[in-house]
Formats: C-alpha cells, structure tokens, sequence
C-alpha cells in the first residue's frame, strides 16, 4: 500500500482511539452504568398489593462505579437516596471486583492513549523498534480490547450474579426488604463495549495498511531456495 493511505490509516485508527479514551474517561466518571426498578416487597405484601397498587411500591435505581442514586417507593411517595461506593457500600459488596473493574478502566484509558500516540508515530515518525512498528500497534490494540472486554464481563458477573442492585437497594434498611424489578445496562456499559469493538476496528486498519499479524507464519521462499542451491 502506498505511504500516503498508510498514512491516512493510521490517523484514523489514531483519531478513533482518542474518541475511545475520552468516550472510556466520560463512562467512568458518570452514574449511568444500570438502570433498574426495585420492589418493596414488605410494603406490597402488608397491603397485599397487586396491579396498578404495586407501582406505588415501585422504586428507582441508578448507579455507576463510585457512586449512584435509587428512589425508595414504599406507598407514601418517592423518597430519593444519593449513595457513594467508597467507603460506604465496600462492606456488602464485592469489593475485589469492583475494584477491578476500576482499574481495568484506568488501563483501558491509559493504553488507549498509548496506542493512540504510536498510531500517529507510525503516521508521521519512522518506528525503528519492534514495539514502535506495527507489531506494537497490534499489541496496544490487543491489549486495550481485552481491558474492554474484561471490564464487561467483572461488572456483569458482579451485577446480575453477586445481585449488585438488590444489595444497594437493601443497604441501611431495617424495617424494609426491596427486591430487584427490572435491571438493564445503561450508556456508560455500552460505550465500553463500543470501545472494545473500535481496538478491533484498529486491528484491522493495521492488516488492512498491508502488514501481517504478529502470529502469522509468512512463507520463507528463501529457505528453500537456499536449500535447492545446496544441492547442485
């Protein structure tokens, strides 16, 4: 492929990493990670409530990774409920994997930028190393993916299996027991798995800029020539 296209490549593989670390550092910061409704299940079983009467035990709930806010509906009107993760929920919930999935996303930004910036070496500069050549850009690429894709599965795993929302719901309750009604990932989950799709997109531009992947075995025709010479 001619210089000028590469060239073209990897500035747009560098300008989509850079949308992908803004987009990432937006998600992080932001409560908009579930949306769900949670039930009073004490209040709706004292009035024995059914029908239209359950929505008035209908909360609400949204959260993200450091802090969130749910609606407590317990028949006499909502009473909204800001909490934060740090130190307050670090007791009922699975600390180690929240954790996780925080750093995971401190790598994500941190390797995205990274590759974001040898996208345009390679672009402008002559990479004269391995790590600052194409099979660099597969690495970086490779790497910030895999962070996208763990940070998905942690936070899921710790929300629909450790049952994250119900445990925030219940959190300092005492007379009330809330059950999760509906759950569903909200915008910051989604950018992330955007994220995770354009690091693959990048992969692609790299093969489609006419270098091979890093594991790929090239036919070595001058092995065999070699050997045919030796023979005469």
């Amino acid at each position: 492929m001619p210089a000028p296209q590469k060239k073209i490549l990897f500035c747009l593989a560098g300008a989509f990493s850079f949308v992908c670390a803004l987009g990432a550092a937006a998600a992080v910061g932001t409560q908009l990670w579930v949306r769900g409704s949670i039930l009073c299940t004490t209040g709706a079983l004292l009035v024995n409530a059914s029908g239209p009467e359950l929505e008035k035990f209908i909360g609400e709930i949204q959260y993200g990774l450091f802090h969130g806010q749910r609606v407590r509906q317990c028949g006499l009107g909502g009473r909204p409920f800001q909490f934060s993760f740090f130190p307050d929920l670090l007791k009922i919930i699975p600390a180690s994997i929240h954790v996780s999935v925080i750093l995971f996303c401190t790598v994500l930004i941190i390797f995205t930028l990274v590759g974001m910036g040898f996208f345009l070496y390679n672009a402008f500069g002559s990479p004269y190393e391995t790590l600052h050549g194409p099979v660099g850009l597969y690495l970086w690429s490779f790497i910030s993916c895999s962070c996208g894709c763990l940070i998905m599965i942690l936070f899921s795993s710790e929300v629909k299996i450790h049952h994250l929302s119900e445990k925030i719901a219940n959190f300092k309750e005492k007379t009330f027991t809330f059950k999760t009604h509906s759950e569903r990932f909200a915008d910051s989950f989604w950018i992330i798995l955007a994220c995770s799709l354009v690091h693959f997109l990048n992969a692609l531009l790299i093969r489609l800029a006419g270098f091979e992947f890093p594991f790929s075995k090239p036919k070595d025709s001058g092995t065999a020539t070699g050997a045919a010479d030796l023979m005469y």
